[in-house]
Order: C-alpha cells, then structure tokens, then sequence
C-alpha cells in the first residue's frame, strides 16, 4: 500500500463510516468497520470485538453503552434476504477494537491514530475549555489547525464571538447529554429488536 493511499485512508475512511442516530450520536457499524480494519471473516472479527467489550468491561466506563446489537438485512448472491447480526459501536468500544486488533495490518494503527485523536477532542469537549493549562490549549488547538480546521480561538476571534473560555456554562455537562441518549438509543435498539 502506497504512503498516499494511507494518508488518504487514514484521513477519510473511518470518518465516511462514522454515522449520527436520531439522537445525536455517533455510532460505527461494525459490519462497516470490518471490511476497514481489512477482516475478511465475520467470525475472527467477532472475537476482536469480544475482546475489546472484555477491556471495556474492566475499564473505568464500565457503566456506558458501548454497543448494541442490531440485526441487518441483506441481499444473498441468489437474490434472497437474510438477516445478519452487526453491532452499532460506540467511538470507544471502536478504540478497544482498532486496540485488540492484528498489529500486522497498517490500518490498524491508523485505526488507533484516528480513535485516540477523536477521543481526546471529545475528552477536551467535555472540560471547561477555562480549565485547561495553556499547555493542553496549544495541544487542542494545533490537532484542530493540522486537521485543516482552526482553533476555537482563531474562529472566534475571526467571527467576532465569544472565545470558548469567555462562553457560559451549560445546566447540563455534554456526558450527561451523552449517557441519556445513549439509553434512549439502548431502548429504542431492543425494541426495534
């Protein structure tokens, strides 16, 4: 694989599988994931994300929704429809996947690449972007510039508004948001069953 095709695919490809649910939320199917992470077999994929729910399971976040498991119709070579299991999976659960992958394949680290840059952007999200060192805004505002977008404070700054430091506090902390619409996203996924 040349370098140009894995600076494209690192860039581009996790994010055009990346979908957003009524709620909100961003999830990743793993069906979509499998055929990324260059899986060919649903069933030694299957024991990477058997893995990675086992790290979840024993992590910090032991209390979130990481996946939920969806049934998926599709089309046979001879023209019939059968239903397939597939997961919407959570960015983190997606994070502990890329982690218990094969560390052969060169797409796996970008996996990792991508999943630890997104999870961190979340992370910085969630903080009071006024608690943060000046060390950790510099860090948070070059990833934003070298992903080809500007810093909250360059924007702001150009736009007139207010800097994110300057901006009020919300009743409710992003988390808080998440955890109810992942558990609406929980109900709504049994009973669609």
């Amino acid at each position: 694989m040349s370098k140009a095709k894995l600076i494209k695919y690192e860039e581009k490809t996790f994010e055009d599988i990346k979908h957003i649910d009524d709620f909100g939320n961003e999830y990743w199917s793993a069906r979509e994931l499998q055929k990324v992470l260059e899986y060919t077999e649903w069933r030694n994929f299957e024991k990477i994300i058997q893995k990675a729910i086992v790290s979840a399971e024993n992590s910090k976040n032991a209390d979130e929704v990481w996946l939920v498991e969806v049934n998926k119709p599709i089309k046979t070579g001879k023209g019939k429809e059968e239903i397939i299991k597939d997961y919407k999976l959570s960015r983190y659960i997606c994070y502990l996947i890329v982690q218990n992958g094969d560390p052969r394949k060169k797409v796996i680290a970008l996996g990792q690449k991508y999943f630890a840059v997104q999870t961190r952007k979340q992370e910085i999200s969630e903080k009071d972007y006024s608690l943060l060192t000046e060390d950790e805004k510099r860090f948070y505002q070059r990833s934003l510039t070298k992903k080809g977008n500007y810093s909250l404070n360059q924007t702001a700054k150009k736009a007139g508004g207010t800097t994110p430091e300057k901006l009020p506090t919300p009743d409710k902390s992003l988390k808080e948001l998440e955890k109810e619409s992942k558990r609406n996203l929980v109900t709504t996924g049994n009973k669609k069953g």
